[in-house]
């Protein structure tokens, strides 16, 4: 029997059914371990990575080992966006009607401040769609504004804004309602209030949303509502402690919201009181690095202090570097951790340095850091550091799921594209015969009579492969189509995720389903002229 359907009750490493119908996927090292893989949890390779050579995996929390319900948590925080608009910035109170559409933003997008435009863009950096607020806007219109320039446009900050986080979806959608409301309401903004002030005034609004604690407050109240469930967490984190790895924790949250989404996730514990939380979930790792502000953590030079956490009480106790200093007043140096099994120690601020030294990493090149946030996460620890990187992208998952549904669309459009190729070469020789060639009168009326055929026959499979291409486009998302793909070209996403990330996968526990040695390699890569060689 294969070993996905063997029943294997007493480990917690078994794939189960849960009540919600969701399944959980066997770990590599239990019985039935070492499956073939579906293909929307596999794990990708875009540079060879030997996991003999790493001594130590780090994982970020948010939006990596603990996974937000758009439809929930990002709609609590679009929700508080809105009233501190509202009630703090001076937003006249018709924005409290307004509701949220989780599902109309994608990451990789691009918000235009100034002129109030949302683009999604290839790997080259051309615009391929563009609205705005919600209104599309036709070739012309962008090419106008984004394609006539003498000199490309980065795109960058401070004119634009990358959507590259999911935690950026609310705040776009919320961009782009506002940018409608101007357009149809110019005098109910605050007065001298563009499109660039819009964005920083929805900007100023979230990070008070954070700061308040309110968000914190609500999903600490039932985190069931708001993170998902996984039950291979830590039957992974275990593998990887047995395989002899070093694990740490980096995240810019503080260490109580930190110990109760952990907790949650480890032990399903709350802290409404039916289950209390503790610290049990630090026996899987050897550090934890809260408050570390990333990126900025990441760099050699930033001089934040690094302060140990009581884990207990929460007080910050000084550090020489990680090295305890006594209190003043107290002959002990630490407070200790009744019953945990493994000491873990826990800290605050600091910098890559001393992350190095409490756990005697002699190479960057010796950890993999696992995800989700290109610029905070990957971008700055592949470049600065040289760590190994994995970049968690959750969408990833239904968007090959839908490639592999859909594949024959995609060889019809690459057929409709040949074809479309073979008449417009006929139809170039046809107009060169015509104009240059020497041919008498009665055979100029037969090759014009061709070329009048062949115009026909091409403005048909044009309009064919424009139509196919639309219903391949609105297959992924209505609106922004393929998360890696603009049109033929990688999207801008992707061009970073193939830059930056050494292996990308949907789910942080995709790493439970391989190897601990495993050694990635990556696929070859393919030059033009060889796709139709060797039939690719």
């Amino acid at each position: 029997m294969d070993g996905l359907q063997r029943e294997d009750k007493g480990s917690l490493s078994r794939q189960r059914v849960r009540s919600d119908n969701v399944q959980e996927q066997c770990i590599w090292s239990s019985p039935g371990g070492g499956c073939e893989i579906p293909m929307g949890k596999q794990i990708f390779c875009n540079r060879s990575l030997n996991m003999k050579n790493i001594v130590a995996v780090g994982f970020d929390m948010d939006y990596t080992l603990a996974q937000y319900m758009p439809e929930t948590f990002e709609s609590l925080a679009y929700d508080g966006t809105v009233r501190k608009l509202v009630y703090d910035l001076g937003y006249p109170p018709e924005l409290l009607e307004w509701s949220f559409d989780w599902k109309y933003m994608v990451r990789g997008l691009v918000v235009d401040k100034k002129r109030g435009n949302i683009l999604k863009m290839d790997r080259h950096k051309y615009v391929k769609v563009a609205y705005h607020g919600f209104t599309e806007m036709s070739k012309g219109e962008r090419m106008a504004t984004y394609g006539n320039t003498l000199i490309r446009d980065s795109f960058d900050e401070p004119d634009y804004a990358l959507i590259d986080t999911l935690f950026s979806l609310a705040e776009a959608y919320l961009f782009s309602q506002l940018v409608n409301f101007k357009d149809k309401n110019p005098g109910k903004v605050p007065n001298d209030t563009d499109y660039a002030r819009m964005y920083r005034d929805v900007r100023a609004a979230v990070d008070l949303c954070h700061r308040d604690g309110t968000l914190k407050q609500m999903v600490a109240k039932d985190p069931g509502k708001y993170i998902n469930e996984d039950l291979s967490i830590v039957p992974m984190f275990k593998m990887l402690r047995d395989s002899g790895r070093a694990t740490f924790l980096v995240t810019n949250s503080l260490w109580d919201y930190t110990n109760m989404v952990m907790n949650f996730l480890c032990g399903k514990r709350t802290l409404d009181g039916s289950s209390p939380c503790n610290f049990d979930w630090l026996e899987n790792f050897d550090v934890v690095i809260t408050g570390s502000s990333k990126p900025s953590f990441f760099h050699e030079d930033n001089r934040a202090n690094l302060f140990e956490v009581d884990p207990e009480f929460g007080m910050l106790l000084n550090t020489d570097n990680g090295t305890p200093l006594p209190q003043i007043g107290s002959t002990t140096t630490r407070l200790p951790l009744n019953g945990l099994k493994k000491p873990c120690r826990v800290f605050q601020g600091g910098n890559v340095a001393h992350l190095h030294k409490l756990l005697s990493i002699e190479a960057s090149s010796q950890v993999l850091y696992v995800g989700d946030h290109i610029y905070g996460d990957i971008l700055r620890s592949k470049k600065v550091l040289g760590w190994r990187t994995m970049l968690v992208v959750p969408e990833l998952e239904r968007e090959v799921e839908l490639l592999c549904t859909w594949k024959a669309i995609r060889k019809g459009l690459r057929l409709l594209r040949k074809e479309r190729d073979l008449i417009e070469d006929q139809i170039h020789h046809l107009r060169w015969s015509i104009k240059f060639d020497s041919v008498d009168a009665d055979k100029r009326h037969i090759l014009a009579s061709e070329l009048n055929d062949l115009l026909s026959l091409r403005e048909n499979v044009r309009l064919r492969h424009q139509e196919m291409q639309r219903e391949f486009h609105q297959k992924f998302h209505m609106v922004w189509g393929q998360l890696m793909k603009t049109g033929y070209q990688n999207s801008r996403f992707a061009h970073q995720v193939e830059r930056f990330a050494c292996l990308y996968t949907s789910q942080v526990t995709n790493l439970g389903l391989y190897s601990p040695d495993k050694y990635y390699r990556p696929s070859e890569d393919f030059m033009p002229h060889e796709f139709d060689i060797l039939e690719v």
